[in-house]
């Protein structure tokens, strides 16, 4: 029997019809399908090709990467594991293999437990096809016509020396992973050279951001007429149409730029990367710098964690001139016994005749009694981690700032990212799932070394958002006007000490 289109194969009782409850929602899906494969489409279903891809005509031999921008609960779920079932099942594999040559249908998300959501659905689809599955285990299913089925993490070795015939990479869009600033884009880079000719590689994805991967991807092949990369962009209810649209339009009043994101599959402008790769790179200069008599006075900031989850962390820094320098940074990663680092942060502040050091703020009481013990004392940040890292960002934007050469604070640093909030203050923090204990610890040295610094107007706008207007000051910048005008009044003899110094460690003795 010749091989059925996997429009056929949709469409047939004796494939995967009892699949789809009912194939009439399923339409735009279809259209895609057609895309993906280069099959013929009514002048109906191209208009809908042209609204979701931007080009006049589609590739008759189908495409080797798609990329699928899509709404939450638009069916992407489903339509990934048909792909790579009819691929596995249907795509006569076996005949185009070597004797005793694997094929692989890799499904790579954030997770393990991301990718098993389309693993089970690709399992209750085998389930039409009896005596195909030969061995299966939690994350690997065995075929009989020497191809395999595996779920894998978003990392650039997950599908090294493997012969691929098909990799289904789901929900792209929010891949992270600390060993990488761009997973996405390596991982991609390297399952392309293992795909086996006539593979495909399914980026499908809610849209997040516009950084990543898939922006960058849908930036550069929306609407173009590539041969091999199609870029499919719809919203839930083009996808999916039996959703409930009272639900959409609830969310999106209580919040635009979230759900638009969510079910309009609009990539969000409030959501940006907060420093480039570039900048923080270019600020490493040095592999940790010892005491030296000569500088005036050192600084110490720490980020203490209880050692369970997160790491504790110190960065001590130093001003000179106009640099901001990051002598040393210190990591400890759990589990650890919190006393045991107390004591040997302790030591070390000592050694650059530190006795008071700044903790950030939700360390707790706990790191001032325990330092205190060991000789240091503790003060609190007056400042919250969102205000420290913007306070930072001139000092890399102006080539201000010196830090260690330090590959994880590198990537801690580039995974931040800053969020627009109403009122004309932003926060910045690290993604979900990572961690910024290095970074943290880092900005907060920085700001106690500047703490003179004078900000121009210049300065200030290296910092501010765009959308920040007068209307909307920052609180952080209102500080640093009003510190600006002290500074202004130095040379007349009235400034006040404690008002210039946000950290009130001037007095402090060393």
């Amino acid at each position: 029997m010749e091989k059925p289109t996997i429009i056929e194969a949709m469409n047939s009782a004796d494939f995967f019809q009892p699949a789809f409850k009912d194939l009439s929602t399923w339409g735009s899906w279809q259209i895609f399908l057609k895309s993906c494969y280069g099959l013929p489409m009514t002048s109906d279903e191209m208009i809908i090709f042209k609204n979701c891809t931007g080009r006049e005509n589609p590739n008759l031999e189908g495409y080797k990467e798609i990329y699928s921008v899509c709404g939450r609960r638009g069916g992407k779920s489903r339509i990934s594991a048909l792909i790579a079932t009819y691929e596995a099942v249907l795509g006569g594999w076996n005949e185009r293999l070597s004797k005793g040559e694997r094929g692989w249908i890799f499904v790579i998300a954030t997770d393990k437990s991301q990718a098993k959501i389309v693993l089970s659905y690709i399992k209750a689809m085998l389930e039409y096809f009896p005596g195909i599955v030969s061995r299966i285990t939690e994350e690997n299913i065995e075929l009989r016509n020497q191809i395999s089925i595996s779920v894998k993490t978003c990392t650039f070795r997950a599908s090294r020396g493997f012969s691929t015939v098909c990799v289904i990479c789901d929900e792209v869009a929010f891949w992270r992973d600390e060993t990488s600033a761009n997973p996405a884009e390596e991982v991609i880079n390297s399952i392309l050279p293992g795909l086996v000719e006539n593979g495909k590689l399914l980026g499908i994805s809610t849209p997040y951001s516009k950084f990543g991967f898939l922006y960058q991807a849908y930036r550069d092949f929306f609407g173009k007429p590539d041969p091999d990369i199609l870029i499919w962009k719809a919203p839930t209810l083009l996808m999916n149409p039996t959703y409930s649209t009272t639900t959409i339009d609830r969310l999106v009043r209580k919040d635009k730029v979230v759900f638009s994101a969510e079910y309009n599959a609009e990539f969000r402008d409030d959501v940006t990367n907060f420093l480039p790769e570039e900048l923080i790179r270019q600020a490493m200069t040095h592999g940790g710098l010892p005491y030296d008599v000569k500088v005036g006075k050192y600084y110490g900031f720490l980020d203490p964690s209880g050692g369970r989850s997160d790491s504790f962390t110190l960065a001590i820094s130093h001003r000179n001139g106009d640099k901001i320098i990051i002598d040393r940074i210190e990591e400890r990663k759990p589990p650890f016994n919190p006393d045991s680092v107390v004591k040997e942060f302790a030591e070390i502040l000592k050694a650059y005749k530190i006795s008071t050091a700044v903790a950030d703020r939700y360390g707790g009481i706990w790191p001032t009694s325990n330092f205190q013990k060991n000789g240091i004392f503790i003060k609190t940040a007056e400042l919250d981690k969102s205000a420290i890292y913007l306070e930072t960002q001139p000092l890399f934007s102006m080539g201000k700032i010196e830090i260690p050469n330090d590959e994880k604070l590198c990537l801690q640093f580039q995974a931040l990212e800053r969020r627009v909030r109403s009122g004309g203050k932003d926060s910045v923090d690290h993604p979900p799932g990572f961690h910024d204990d290095l970074a943290n610890a880092v900005a907060g040295a920085a700001v106690l070394a500047n703490e003179k610094s004078y900000w121009d107007e210049k300065d200030r706008e290296s910092r501010m958002p765009v959308h920040a207007q007068k209307k909307n000051v920052d609180p952080i910048l209102s500080a640093r006007e009003e510190m600006d005008r002290f500074m202004r009044a130095e040379g007349a003899g009235v400034i006040d000490k404690k008002r210039t110094d946000p950290w009130n460690l001037k007095d402090e003795k060393i």
